[in-house]
């Protein structure tokens, strides 16, 4: 069954469409021999691609088939892709804040597994509330007081995939610098490196610090997040900018990303070593 979506596509439906596109291409088929196939007309094909048709499990199936694509997991998982727009939680912030941070979260919803880097800012997943609060009061342009509430609530919301029966596994590598940038004041940077000790001691949550004098390492330009999917062909890239969030998901992209945060993780010193650092940065506060 195909639901023509009167919303702009959100980044799942989108992402969905392109990896449909993409067994289309391998399989050498236009979008007139796929529709062909499919019985339904060309335009069909490329509102699917596009994300602007939900399209429902048994039809993904079917394309995959028309495609020639073998591999039962990659489909499973377009599969699970289906239904339209996920009706999240974060439905509720849909023209209260920007859509990519929408995306992110229903990614991370979906996420098997997380890893992020940075080396200024502490992690979203990992910030209490003053903290966000006072990152994002020197957003510019500056954001009214209602704007920065929306931002630090989506924020906190976004933990929710740390807790339950069964939290995401995350690992974060950071660099000290992250540590002591104060962002708040003292009273807010002890109580947030306090929260990143805690949250680091979690069966789920692995937290490694790059040291000061630890020499050269890549990825010190914008904070990285390498969300897995149920398949590795299905990973995303997602990189902070001025501009917004941006998402990767070229097969190139997400094997340079892997590199980065493998050989970031490999400069950083140990779980145990990280949280005595983190205690005797909490200590100078």
């Amino acid at each position: 069954m195909l639901v023509p979506s009167s919303a702009p596509p959100t980044l799942r439906q989108r992402r969905l469409g392109a990896e449909l596109r993409k067994l289309r291409e391998r399989a050498g088929l236009s979008t007139t021999g796929a529709a062909g196939l499919l019985g339904v007309n060309q335009s069909r094909i490329s509102n699917i691609e596009s994300g602007r048709y939900a399209v429902g499990p048994e039809r993904v199936r079917v394309m995959a088939h028309n495609y020639a694509c073998v591999d039962d997991r990659l489909i499973g998982s377009l599969a699970a892709m289906t239904g339209g727009r996920t009706r999240g939680w974060w439905e509720e912030y849909r023209e209260l804040l920007p859509a990519s941070l929408l995306d992110l979260a229903e990614l991370e919803h979906h996420a098997t597994s997380l890893r992020v880097a940075s080396v200024v800012h502490l992690p979203g997943l990992l910030q209490t509330p003053a903290h966000a609060r006072a990152i994002f009061s020197e957003v510019v342009p500056k954001l009214a007081a209602y704007e920065i509430e929306y931002r630090v609530s989506h924020r906190i919301k976004r933990q929710s995939i740390l807790y339950g029966d069964r939290p995401t596994p995350v690992t974060v590598v950071l660099h000290e610098a992250a540590l002591r940038m104060g962002f708040g004041g003292r009273d807010i940077a002890r109580e947030q490196l306090k929260h990143l000790n805690e949250m680091g001691e979690s069966d789920h949550v692995s937290v490694v610090v790059i040291p000061f004098g630890g020499g050269a390492f890549p990825g010190s330009g914008q904070p990285i997040v390498y969300v897995s999917a149920s398949v590795p062909q299905l990973d995303t890239v997602q990189l902070d900018t001025d501009h917004g969030q941006e998402f990767l998901d070229a097969e190139a992209q997400l094997g340079k990303y892997r590199s980065v945060l493998d050989r970031m993780e490999g400069c950083a010193l140990t779980p145990d070593k990280s949280r005595d650092l983190i205690h005797g940065v909490t200590r100078e506060l």
